[in-house]
């Protein structure tokens, strides 16, 4: 976990760690937390975890713990889970009062103190074969998050037509909507690094269905690497998924983050790495940078531009007077002249700021219409009818004015360098200790002995009376146990 001189300036860039490769030895905690949340899975729930563990132990190098999140069973799902934890090392059970898969995977993500956090749906519908490459890349630190895909290439997936409608018509509504580049957002098969769901979490809204795709929207917009990889998945003909209700809550949480984001209403940059995380940060001999680098990608995107600039103005002027053919032609390569620039020039990835941005290249273009509509009018001016070329040379003169103002304007004022902030506080930062990365201050349940590889008797027989099966105490930072609630501890 970051250091408190890291955590405390939480609204400024460079907050999450860099991202290091987990020690070969590690040994101290769990190095994976895979939650399987609940709800009224009684009948499922024992065999889909004990077949969990079972692949986990033969497969897994590192410790493991499976964490059962019941989120208010009222049938025997509690007792069950309870059962479980009492006669399985690796199991863990906890309980909440109130619905939602979002809320139950909130609070045990941000108790947990395992370097690599998963969920899976308790059917098992995907292949568990799929488990070692979804957490492997957050193992290593290429990846922030990892999901399991059912429309990624190479998935193979047994389900009827009317789900394959609706999961390929909601992802299409994310594309277009959020401009989501992920391929599946629903699939229950997903992994995050510790320390990055530590910051994102609490900027995810949802408890329901929607959480998955609120976290991976924000994720996306803020930069992180998001993996893929391609699962087989059989549908469960037994799901109790209430398909309408959750397309509807999903169309509503679609309207609620495109509102927040195209407003800017979500601080995105505590999720930046720190400064020299990101090779694009470095300083390579023969490799222009700074101003140099910005130069010499904003002269390419202008050549571009102008020549793009130009066909239009030819095309527009055939049915149209040179005044809005100007006009429709620079407003045009003025949008495309400003996503090029945000993307090539100055370096600013993923669509947070996208729409602010536009909007003040929108006023640079306005004072490059100024001068080129003034010097049209000069021309007319001058000359009564000008000649077509003579029109172009005009402009074109009118444009290299244009664009040297519109350099100046867009590096200061539109895409201002942030890596220069960022690097003089990556300088204040102390270097992330992988060893500390994870600790937690509160956690939840006692995570000691996790990984004990012997076959323990799988005694299903729920507790009676006396509820003494798991732990009723959480150890506090300072080692002093306090009791859990009499919800909780009546329900195990």
């Amino acid at each position: 976990m970051p250091t408190d001189s890291a955590t405390d300036d939480s609204s400024s860039p460079g907050v999450l760690p860099s991202r290091d490769h987990l020690p070969a030895a590690w040994r101290d905690v769990p190095v994976l937390d895979v939650v399987i949340p609940v709800h009224n899975e009684e009948k499922d729930l024992g065999r889909c975890v004990l077949r969990l563990r079972d692949h986990l132990v033969r497969t897994f190098p590192y410790p493991f713990r499976i964490t059962v999140a019941d989120n208010a069973s009222v049938d025997r799902t509690p007792q069950v889970a309870a059962g479980l934890a009492a006669s399985v090392a690796e199991v863990r059970h906890v309980r909440l009062d109130q619905k939602g898969r979002g809320r139950a995977l909130r609070t045990v993500w941000s108790a947990s103190d395992a370097p690599v956090l998963a969920y899976m749906d308790v059917d098992l519908s995907t292949d568990l074969n799929a488990l070692l490459p979804l957490v492997a890349p957050l193992i290593s630190g290429h990846s922030d998050l990892a999901i399991g895909s059912r429309l990624a290439g190479g998935s193979r997936v047994v389900r009827g037509p009317k789900r394959e409608f609706i999961s390929r018509t909601y992802n299409l509504i994310l594309r277009g909507s959020l401009h989501a580049r992920f391929s599946d957002a629903q699939c229950g098969f997903k992994a995050i690094r510790g320390d990055v769901a530590r910051e994102l979490l609490p900027l995810v809204e949802d408890t329901g269905w929607f959480f998955d795709t609120e976290m991976l929207v924000l994720a996306e917009r803020a930069g992180l690497r998001i993996h893929e990889v391609p699962v087989d998945w059989v549908d469960d003909p037994d799901s109790t998924v209430h398909l309408v209700r959750t397309a509807t809550d999903d169309l509503k949480g679609v309207w609620r983050v495109g509102r927040a984001l195209a407003v800017g209403a979500l601080p995105l940059d505590r999720l930046a790495r720190p400064f020299g995380d990101d090779p694009r940060d470095r300083q390579l001999t023969g490799v222009p940078g700074g101003l140099a680098r910005q130069l010499v990608g904003f002269c390419v995107v202008g050549a571009l531009s102008t020549l793009f600039y130009l066909l239009l103005y030819s095309g527009f002027r055939t049915f149209t007077g040179s005044q809005a053919a100007n006009a429709l032609a620079l407003l045009v390569s003025a949008v495309a002249n400003t996503a090029a620039n945000r993307r090539l020039t100055f370096g600013v990835r993923g669509r947070d700021r996208a729409v602010r941005h536009q909007a003040q290249g929108l006023v640079v273009f306005g004072i490059g219409l100024a001068l080129t509509s003034g010097s049209l009018a000069a021309l007319g001016a001058a000359s009564g009818d000008p000649a077509h070329s003579t029109e172009l040379a005009v402009l074109i003169a009118a444009n290299l004015a244009a664009t040297v103002l519109r350099f100046l304007l867009l590096r200061a004022w539109v895409f201002p360098d942030r890596r220069e902030t960022r690097a003089a506080q990556g300088t204040r930062r102390p270097a992330y200790d992988v060893t500390h990365a994870y600790d937690v201050r509160e956690p939840a349940y006692d995570v000691t002995s996790v990984h004990d590889t012997r076959e323990p008797a799988y005694d299903m027989t729920p507790p009676l009376g006396t509820g003494t099966t798991t732990d009723t105490t959480t150890p506090t930072p300072h080692g002093t146990p306090i009791p859990h609630d009499d919800h909780t501890r009546n329900a195990r």
